[in-house]
């Protein structure tokens, strides 16, 4: 029922509206399982909207803009181009209305925002979601380690892995070594090690896991996807293997 949900959601509402499906099929799930006073109080309490989502995301996007004490037209312009991509032009420009006029842009916490992603997003929507961040704190060329500081606490927040926020973070900020901490290897692993690795990223990241987002969401999944195998190509080339 809840995967029926999402699916119906995702239609109506793109990516906010399958994550939505999902929880709505989860409580017809549960009335069936016999859990109707908890799950009927879940929903009164909860009360959310597609909008909910898409206003939380851009709430979590504004907050990297201004990490580094800046706002850049370019990150304003990622920002922009990807919620256009992901939900169309009209929708979007509802929800910047929406977010400028009737958000306090002093009250956002990160803290709830991450929270709620954290009970209503599956961890591989939280990676993407964090890939995203990412890459509107590199619009403008290079992230700053204010930036940076701020990624690390949202990644914390959201219950993303060390070795997943690394490697998202190398895929983005070049360093000595940048290929095996996107494998989540250490440089003496072995062959072997590095190409379990490599199947298990590839499965965890693969394009596929995030279809149900849409356009935009599978996007960023297969820049990731790619960046993954253009390190293990690279490493196999050093180690000729």
């Amino acid at each position: 029922m809840k995967w029926i949900a999402a699916i119906v959601g995702y239609y109506l509402f793109r990516f906010p509206g399958a994550v939505l499906g999902y929880f709505i099929g989860s409580l017809f799930e549960g009335f069936q399982n016999g859990n109707q006073r908890r799950v009927f109080d879940t929903w009164q309490r909860s009360k959310i909207t597609p909008q909910d989502f898409e206003l939380k995301l851009l709430a979590l996007a504004s907050l990297i803009i201004k990490a580094d004490g800046k706002v850049e037209q370019k990150e304003l312009d990622y920002v922009r181009n990807y919620f256009v991509s992901a939900y169309g032009k009209e929708r979007a420009n509802a929800v910047f209305k929406v977010f400028n006029e009737q958000i306090d842009k002093d009250q956002i916490s990160a803290t709830e925002i991450c929270n709620f992603f954290v009970q209503f997003a599956r961890y591989e929507s939280r990676l993407q979601l964090l890939h995203f961040l990412f890459g509107i704190a590199n619009a403008d060329g290079g992230i700053s380690e204010q930036e940076l500081h701020k990624l690390n606490a949202f990644a914390n927040y959201l219950r993303i892995s060390t070795l997943d926020f690394n490697s998202i973070k190398a895929m983005f900020v070049k360093e000595v070594g940048s290929a095996y901490k996107i494998l989540e290897v250490d440089r003496s692993a072995t062959d072997t090690t590095i190409k379990k690795a490599y199947r298990n990223l590839a499965k965890k990241h693969h394009p596929d896991k995030v279809q149900h987002l849409g356009e935009a969401y599978v996007k960023g999944a297969q820049e990731k996807f790619q960046q993954i195998q253009k390190a293990y190509e690279q490493i196999k080339r050093e180690r000729g293997f």
